[in-house]
């Protein structure tokens, strides 16, 4: 993925979270040399790795697969003192733009819709002894609500909705076509390099091609950044 793709999708993200009166803080709206000014005081930062997420998976499709993540709070599972007991995301999607299928072995997970159109997923349950999915259906709840889906079932949840994920449901999500969405994520603790696991071949962090500046560095970068 190209800096320059990277820093448009920022831009964008910054701009539609606004629009719908969403703020972030304040190290969000940093330019590089105020984050390399302060990176003596960001070591909750780095190391639960709160900020800026954007990426394709490593498919060179962006436009079709792919998301700007920013994490708000998070913790450290190995390291209690660290951070706080839960994780809190904004995912931002444009039209047309979906995750890729994956589920997650540890982490229980509410996928919120905050704001644009309507949220749709694909759920399926994964049998934990083989990592593949099944064609079981799917007991979530939806805001305390039970529901029951067939496998790979289409499920819509309208703004201000949410649904429950737990570990081994496998799922896809993006806007419905015709609209951006704005996605929240409220979990426990995330821990994006141990609990992600995909049913599609894909990267978790794309490599970027530096075809212009750093605006700001991404969760994963900051090593390298500062």
């Amino acid at each position: 993925m190209k800096r320059s793709a990277v820093n448009q999708a920022i831009a964008w993200a910054k701009d539609y979270l606004q629009k719908n009166n969403i703020h972030l803080p304040e190290y969000a709206y940093w330019p590089l040399e105020t984050w390399k000014a302060n990176a003596g005081k960001l070591d909750t930062v780095r190391k639960v790795m709160l900020g800026w997420d954007i990426t394709d998976y490593g498919l060179n499709d962006f436009e079709h697969i792919g998301s700007v993540l920013y994490t708000v709070r998070n913790g450290s599972i190995d390291d209690k003192i660290v951070g706080v007991p839960f994780c809190e995301k904004y995912i931002v999607m444009r039209d047309g733009q979906r995750l890729t299928n994956h589920y997650h072995v540890a982490k229980t997970e509410d996928i919120i819709n905050r704001a644009g159109g309507v949220l749709r997923l694909y759920l399926w349950k994964v049998d934990p002894a083989t990592g593949k999915m099944t064609d079981e259906d799917v007991d979530v709840y939806m805001d305390g609500v039970l529901h029951t889906f067939k496998a790979g079932e289409e499920v819509l949840v309208e703004p201000g909705n949410s649904i429950s994920l737990t570990p081994y449901i496998a799922h896809i999500f993006g806007p419905k076509p015709g609209s951006d969405l704005v996605v929240g994520e409220v979990s426990s603790i995330n821990d994006d390099n141990t609990d992600n696991y995909f049913l599609e071949e894909c990267l978790r962090y794309t490599t970027i091609e530096d075809d212009e500046p750093m605006t700001c560095p991404l969760c994963n970068e900051y090593d390298k950044a500062l």
